[in-house]
């Protein structure tokens, strides 16, 4: 008789059904007072959001990624969600947007900043926390390091926390690092402004430094090497550059690198106790020079 996880999604025999028996990431929540498994087969076996009621209920049952809700294609595929809103982003920034007489001018705020760039000049534009998260600087370096980054190691984070978690610690982290930048900005009297995923991509980095900070990453395929030492490097190149000491390059938004990488050294001692992580990975995109993991700096100060 078939037993589907609503957490990682899996359909298992009665022999199987239990979260250890195959190591569900679920397993954490196996103590509370809702069930984690449901049954398509058995009326007494109940899905955990079945006692739920009210607009929290509704909102569940209407959003569910379990197996057969119309979302269940997001579970365990965020990474790739989030790496195609990137790109579709970048196309309509550089292409399509340009294509109409909306482009981006030196020296200057434009409705292309307005709508991509979270800017000292107009915090109150929330929709700008949320779309400088996927937007990136002019030419490829930028999102293509970026991808390389979130790709790699995003998908090893989303496997071992879950879609949902995953999704809240990209959007989080990315915002919160932008409107971090932004306040180091407004302190200094900065206009520039900043873009990038990188916030969101060194978070998912701290996650992982504090759940195996032996992880061997292979650098362009070749040299293993520690991802702690990664780690430290980015937050000491971007702790210098918040103080004034430039060691990649101008233009690189260090507050957005540092903050992220903070948000995700704490969410990574919250989820610490329970998951387990690989020990190696090969990543072949390095560290790619100027600009740390956001590339180098093209005047809007890219994260």
């Amino acid at each position: 008789m078939p037993y589907h996880c609503r957490h990682c999604g899996g359909t298992f025999c009665a022999e199987h059904r239990l979260p250890e028996a195959h190591d569900c990431p679920g397993l954490e929540d196996w103590g509370d007072s809702g069930a984690v498994f449901d049954s398509g087969f058995e009326a007494t076996v109940e899905s955990r959001g079945s006692e739920e009621a009210g607009l929290l209920g509704r909102l569940k049952r209407r959003f569910d990624t379990g197996p057969g809700g119309w979302l269940a294609f997001f579970r365990g595929n965020m990474t790739y969600v989030f790496l195609g809103l990137m790109w579709i982003t970048f196309l309509f920034q550089y292409i399509i947007l340009p294509a109409v007489g909306i482009r981006p001018a030196p020296f200057a705020y434009t409705t292309w900043d307005a709508i991509f760039v979270l800017s000292p000049r107009h915090p109150e534009y929330v929709w700008t926390w949320v779309t400088s998260v996927f937007a990136h600087g002019p030419g490829f370096a930028h999102i293509a390091v970026n991808s390389i980054v979130i790709f790699f190691f995003g998908r090893l984070v989303e496997r071992y926390v879950g879609s949902r978690d995953f999704a809240l610690l990209f959007l989080g982290s990315g915002i919160l690092a932008g409107l971090g930048q932004l306040a180091i900005q407004l302190a200094q009297g900065a206009p520039q402004g900043a873009l990038g995923a990188s916030g969101a991509g060194l978070a998912i980095m701290g996650v992982l430094t504090i759940l195996n900070p032996s992880l061997r990453v292979y650098l362009y395929f070749i040299l293993p090497v520690p991802i702690w030492v990664i780690t430290v490097f980015y937050a000491g190149i971007s702790a210098a550059g918040i103080v004034g000491i430039e060691l990649l390059g101008g233009g690189t938004a260090h507050g957005a690198h540092l903050f992220g990488l903070l948000i995700g050294l704490w969410y990574g001692y919250r989820v610490k106790d329970r998951i387990r992580l690989p020990g190696q990975l090969q990543f072949g995109g390095g560290p790619p020079g100027p600009g740390g993991p956001g590339g180098p700096g093209r005047g809007r100060g890219p994260f």
